[in-house]
């Protein structure tokens, strides 16, 4: 057992003690935290959210300069809603060699294991800086983390390297795809179905828009990268749902149509959002405005997550595979903020404690030895800050 589990442990059960399920506030969980890192001597800011019910924390230790090393983790959860847990999911309890409670692995128990080491590291001489990235709303299109790079691109100083807490048994992960989600909304006109003609007919639109994003999925295969890991190798791009219309002789007026695509590499994104820009606007709203002027088509984006492109010379790869002794690095499919750290020009990789397959189950839990590995990990970091 690692001589900080204990500690760690105690942290983990007030954070669970919070429930920062997306959809409410993380305010109590972020003032916890800011106040146990400025009693250490911390430099800590937090940036609420425009509606003032949620906030970013992000906090350093050791001198503002430039080549710091951040530790991230989101701070909210989802809900449990539903679920039939054994016991009250935001009271953590322990057994079997496991804490068991929403969020433990997914993932207060990164942010748990980096507070509990915040006293080593305030007490060491650092020269290089170890930062604390705390976000919210993670779980519904990284809102938080989106809103964070504002301020950090702000920051007089500019940290080298990011380590992404996700559960990944601290297998290091190199690389994941994207996720952008949309909702597509099909304004047209209502009509008798004798006089197809004279209405707009919004699902009949959505269908051609479809058909131009199944024009689109072929063509993202031919621009797979070159060995790409990823399975499958090339950006996906599918239909969830398409809805419209009241009556098999009435002309439907409005259309809804949700979609995603999961972009191996940044430019497959800008590239299927500029084609099916560039159709709506050459094609199908003019052929709808012809009949009626106030005929319409409105993108909502429910979340753009960007992806965690593999690179051959990852500084974060390269000091957390001496920390944890790791010969190797891998993908996953799930989504993490990792990528907006590494559009930001911070050399990022995604490493922590507890497994993916528990997160967002009822009775999830993190398993106490990876509680151990992670602190070993953040114990070693303290050789990289004080060189």
């Amino acid at each position: 057992m690692h001589p900080s589990r204990e500690t760690t442990l105690q942290i983990l059960s007030d954070l669970i003690g919070f429930p920062t399920v997306s959809a409410d506030s993380n305010l109590a969980l972020i003032d916890y935290a800011a106040d146990y890192l400025g009693r250490l001597g911390a430099s800590v800011h937090t940036f609420r959210d425009p509606h003032g019910t949620k906030a970013n924390l992000f906090a350093t230790i050791g001198p503002e300069v430039d080549g710091g090393i951040v530790l991230s983790g989101h701070s909210d959860v989802v809900p449990v809603t539903d679920q039939a847990w054994s016991s009250d999911p935001f009271d953590m309890r322990t057994a079997d060699g496991r804490a068991y409670g929403r969020g433990t692995c997914d993932m207060k128990g990164f942010i748990a294991a980096s507070l509990a080491m915040a006293p080593h590291y305030a007490k060491s001489d650092l020269r290089r800086p170890v930062h604390f990235a705390f976000t919210y709303d993670e779980e519904v299109g990284c809102l938080g983390a989106r809103a964070l790079m504002h301020e950090l691109a702000l920051l007089p100083f500019k940290p080298a390297v990011c380590v992404i807490g996700e559960p990944t048994e601290m297998r290091i992960i190199e690389g994941h795809k994207g996720c952008c989600e949309y909702t597509v909304t099909f304004s047209g006109l209502e009509g008798h179905g004798s006089q197809p003609d004279l209405g707009v007919n919004a699902v009949e639109y959505a269908v051609r828009y479809v058909t131009r994003l199944m024009e689109l999925r072929e063509v993202l295969k031919g621009r797979a990268p070159g060995g790409s890991r990823f399975d499958p190798p090339w950006t996906s791009l599918q239909i969830g749902r398409l809805s419209g219309g009241v009556a098999h002789n009435v002309i439907p007026g409005l259309a809804q149509l949700d979609w995603e695509m999961r972009p191996v590499q940044n430019g497959d994104a800008d590239f299927v959002k500029r084609e099916i820009a560039a159709y709506v606007n050459d094609e199908l709203l003019p052929a709808m405005r012809a009949v009626s002027k106030d005929a319409g088509i409105s993108t909502e984006i429910i979340g753009e997550v960007d992806g965690l492109e593999p690179v051959p010379d990852s500084e974060a790869l390269r000091i957390v595979a001496e920390l944890t002794g790791a010969n190797g690095a891998d993908l996953v499919a799930f989504g993490t903020e990792a990528g907006l750290f590494q559009k930001l020009g911070i050399s990022t990789v995604v490493c922590g404690p507890g497994s993916i397959e528990q997160a967002h189950k009822p009775d999830e839990y993190i398993a106490l030895d990876q509680i151990d590995q992670c602190l070993v990990m953040l114990h070693k970091l303290t050789a990289k800050l004080t060189v």
